[in-house]
């Protein structure tokens, strides 16, 4: 055996979501032939893959195949989150920012942000949450730091913002700016000016994801993001009611009426439905059945997961830990479900010329 041929098999083995080879698209690397024993690099477009399993089967079949059948074959996984941002002046050092947005308060956004964070971080993402709801900040809270201040840094002459940083995720909201009790009264222009603060001066440093958590309705702060920010996508947030769909629906509108058309990669269905602990098999729709799948369906987009109603989100949420930071729990599978497939179609974005973008067309 040698390394051309192992490099030859590998050719044959297709990334499911890109649809090319990975010889082709260059995640094949360090291969190494010595005797029977094969041993090589898989580099993924994100750690958070939820097809990582399928293709080191697939490598290993090729390889037994096409070479022989004998092969010992060790495959590392690693990953290099790909990004299509050419333009990297406004927060160079992030290579996807994706907007989680409703279209009506109260159905989880904010703690569909928090916990998305925490499951794209725990698969090894360098993830931020920029809490961009200025009248009501929700991730001070959230992650237990209603107390702390961000401390500013000299760079270059200019006076940086550091962000939080709390459970392996870098934070920043207007709450660790004012008192708990103090009400932000601000006019348009005001809120403007601070969210481009947020962005511009602030050292958000190297992040795979930053996480933009928007204020629930359609108004300035969409636009001023909009205009300021490059986002790479749209996480749309419903409960399954019809006044909480409505409400969205007119949010998902907005963003495909503004000059900069950004795609929407889906919708998570927020208290889909109830499980009481001692009727585990039993599940009672509160607010209505299947409201995000109809939704995802009208936009012709992905369903990106659908959130049971368990009380451990809210208890996490009042206590300052997400729940998703428990790994062994049901809710720790609910986001991380949702973080793989948001993971999945920025990796898709990003690979797909731009004339030929299909994900989250709305």
């Amino acid at each position: 055996m040698t390394k051309e041929d192992i490099i030859k098999a590998l050719s044959t083995v297709q990334e499911p979501d890109l649809r090319k080879d990975l010889v082709t698209l260059n995640m094949v690397k360090d291969v190494e032939v010595d005797g029977l024993n094969v041993s090589f690099t898989i580099v993924l477009t994100t750690p958070a893959c939820p097809l990582k399993e399928k293709i080191e089967t697939d490598c290993k079949e090729a390889i037994h195949k096409l070479v022989n059948d004998k092969a010992n074959i060790t495959v590392t996984m690693t990953a290099n989150v790909s990004s299509n941002r050419a333009e990297k002046l406004t927060l160079p050092g992030v290579k996807n920012i994706i907007a989680v947005a409703s279209g009506k308060g109260g159905v989880g956004k904010s703690t569909v942000s928090s916990n998305l964070a925490i499951a794209l971080a725990a698969t090894g993402a360098k993830v931020g949450l920029l809490d961009a709801d200025i009248y009501g900040p929700s991730v001070p809270m959230m992650f237990g730091e209603m107390d702390s201040q961000p401390q500013m840094r000299d760079i270059n002459g200019k006076q940086y913002m550091i962000p939080i940083e709390k459970y392996g995720i870098k934070l920043l909201s207007i709450g660790f700016l004012i008192k708990p009790e103090q009400a932000v009264v601000w006019r348009g222009p005001m809120i403007s000016s601070a969210l481009r603060q947020f962005v511009n001066d602030c050292d958000w440093g190297e992040l795979d994801y930053l996480i933009l958590d928007l204020p629930p309705g359609t108004g300035d702060i969409h636009l001023t993001m909009l205009q300021v920010v490059p986002l790479t996508g749209i996480v749309m947030v419903t409960t399954p009611q019809a006044v909480a769909l409505a409400d969205a629906y007119k949010a998902a509108t907005m963003f495909s009426m503004t000059p900069v058309k950004v795609p929407i990669l889906g919708v998570v269905e927020n208290m889909a439905y109830f499980t009481p602990e001692e009727l585990p098999d039993n599940k009672y729709y509160i607010f209505g059945k299947d409201g995000g799948a109809s939704m995802a369906s009208e936009l012709k987009v992905s369903l990106l997961g659908q959130i049971p109603i368990y009380m451990s989100v809210r208890e996490g949420g009042d206590s300052g830990k997400p729940a998703a930071l428990d790994q062994t729990s049901p809710v720790y599978k609910a986001f991380s479900k949702v973080a793989q497939n948001v993971a999945q179609l920025v990796s898709i974005i990003n690979s797909t010329p731009a004339e030929e973008k299909t994900v989250g067309a709305n």
